[in-house]
């Protein structure tokens, strides 16, 4: 099942990260990275993606309905093995306009380890859904391969600091340091950032006071099921 972890911008959810999660009759809920892996080892991974990236276009599609939801993006993490095959971009095509959703509501979170792989093709997918209007975000910024010479040619909105820097800004300089770069970085090139794993409120000042606005973490919401995500918006909107 999908579960959805809320993504806030001046303190207003303004979307979600779709996260999987497998509902195991003895185990109870297991959690991805328990299972993702040996789901890239195998193709499972291409039907898992699939059946993700479809789920969340329903979802999408459905709170389009309501006013206090039609606002709202939704990330869906896409692994290398995914990306890479010929017709990716034709089933992501094909999952809007069978669900209605909203390509510019649709996000997809791309990996660096996945760039390592023949450029040329991921900016070509990348450009090919970019014209229907769905979003890119660069996902673990910062943990692998980036390459800065591939970074200005890729057709993203947003860089993610990953939780790995965020987890000890306010003890480790170096992590401090490596946040701050990602967002000046951003900046510089035009795109949006988001910090994952912000716990606490004195993270989150030191992260606006470098020029992050948004955020995603325990501070504000775990991953919750659809149903959850749904009333923690109602809550979050005024008048509701």
């Amino acid at each position: 099942s999908l579960f959805y972890q809320a993504q806030i911008s001046g303190r207003r959810i303004v979307g979600a990260e779709a996260l999987i999660r497998w509902r195991h009759p003895v185990r109870g809920i297991v959690p991805p990275g328990e299972f993702i892996g040996l789901a890239e080892e195998s193709d499972l991974i291409q039907a898992l993606g699939a059946w993700v990236l479809y789920t969340a276009c329903t979802d999408l599609a459905q709170w389009a309905q309501h006013p206090e939801m039609a606002h709202l993006t939704v990330a869906v993490n896409v692994s290398a093995r995914q990306f890479h095959q010929v017709d990716f971009p034709d089933q992501v095509l094909a999952a809007l306009d069978r669900t209605g959703a909203n390509a510019q509501l649709l996000k997809l979170e791309l990996t660096e380890g996945l760039l390592i792989k023949d450029i040329e093709g991921v900016i070509t997918k990348m450009d090919k859904l970019r014209a229907r209007g769905v979003g890119f975000s660069l996902d673990d910024f910062g943990t692998g391969y980036s390459s800065l010479a591939y970074l200005k040619r890729l057709p993203l909105d947003q860089l993610k600091i990953d939780q790995g820097f965020v987890r000890d800004i306010l003890t480790d300089s170096n992590d401090a340091a490596i946040a701050k770069m990602v967002i000046v970085l951003a900046d510089s090139l035009g795109l949006n950032v988001i910090a994952e794993g912000v716990e606490t409120e004195s993270q989150m000042s030191f992260l606006a006071r470098q020029g992050c606005h948004s955020y995603q973490g325990y501070l504000f919401s775990r991953p919750v099921p659809r149903q959850d995500f749904v009333a923690l918006v109602r809550q979050n909107t005024p008048g509701h």
